[in-house]
């Protein structure tokens, strides 16, 4: 080994793979940080937590704008659903890697282990990833260091490769038996943690993409939120499931280009009509409005109604949800 100190910039998702390859590295007195990256589809929060736990230091950046140019036409394709995971690892390697050259580590590292994911570990894909990120050479996966070709950082003496691992496949048992003797407990149940793999949110993004030219961050949170409909003239209603759902419905809304509908006098569901003010879209979203209220059927209702224009109230039939199940996302 040489004798400057060597520093690594990890990518974190805050699992247990992300805390164990770090300390595999810290264990060979290699100075460790992390970066993880933050848009509406996955978050930073584990990776928080791994960073109290494992006493690393962590750079959160937030990169939607960027993100989204990759998402529209990933080079590699989706996976099930709307999961670029190829072309997502290379994007963050990309991200990190111009972080590395800023800060000065001396090479990138990540938890991914050979096999464990059917489309983004094989062997093939890490190779296509490292190839893609335009930093072929300077990443590292110490978890499988051992059963992948020797790195540049390996041969020059950075990283002993004697002391990296040799795990693949799915199991998880030898990852648990090295956390315990690691002493770290506290780490989250392997899972996704994408909600591009959700089937749900993958239609309602894919509809988005589909009906509009832009889209702001805060409309692609709401795609979280409510239950969505693609009305005939191409309006786009969402209409509130519970009190949850209609905070955030609120938080989320454009005052600026959307709609706001509720039932007067009747429990009821916080309605959006986003980036369409036409009357007749306002008269059809108030009735599939008031149909998911507790008002009485076949009676008038009142609904508010307000945007950019003001407010008013106007009266309308409930209509019965079946009617309109169609048109739901």
């Amino acid at each position: 080994m040489n004798n400057h100190k060597v520093k690594a910039l990890g990518l974190c998702s805050g699992g247990l793979d992300s805390i164990l390859s770090a300390l595999v590295l810290k264990k060979q007195g290699i100075v460790v940080e992390w970066v993880a990256f933050e848009t509406p589809f996955f978050s930073s929060d584990n990776a928080r937590i791994a960073s109290k736990e494992a006493d690393i230091p962590l750079t959160i950046k937030k990169v939607t704008n960027d993100y989204m140019k990759m998402l529209i036409n990933p080079p590699a394709g989706y996976g099930k659903h709307m999961n670029p995971c190829m072309d997502c690892h290379a994007f963050m390697f990309k991200q990190a890697g111009e972080i590395m050259k800023e800060k000065g580590f001396d090479f990138l590292f990540s938890g991914e282990v050979v096999g464990q994911r059917p489309m983004s570990q094989t062997k093939p894909s890490l190779r296509y990833v490292e190839k893609h990120s335009g930093f072929d050479g300077h990443i590292l996966r110490p978890l499988s260091a051992k059963i992948l070709p020797e790195t540049l950082m390996e041969k020059k003496g950075l990283v002993n490769r004697e002391l990296l691992l040799d795990l693949s496949g799915r199991g998880r048992k030898k990852q648990i038996k090295l956390a315990a003797e690691l002493k770290i407990t506290n780490y989250p149940a392997p899972a996704g943690g994408c909600l591009l793999t959700d089937k749900k949110y993958s239609l309602k993004l894919k509809d988005l993409i589909e009906n509009q030219k832009t889209y702001s961050e805060k409309e692609l949170h709401l795609l979280k939120h409510g239950r969505h409909f693609r009305l005939e003239n191409n309006a786009k209603v969402i209409v509130g499931r519970n009190q949850l759902d209609n905070e955030n419905i609120i938080k989320y809304h454009n005052p600026k280009t959307d709609t706001v509908l509720n039932t007067i006098g009747y429990n009821g569901p916080i309605t959006i009509i986003t980036r369409n003010m036409k009357n007749e879209t306002i008269m059809l979203s108030a009735s599939i409005c008031a149909g998911y209220s507790k008002a009485p059927k076949n009676i008038p209702v009142d609904v508010s109604v307000k945007n950019k224009h003001g407010s008013r109230i106007i009266q309308v039939l409930g209509m019965p949800p079946s009617s309109f199940k169609s048109l739901l996302l």
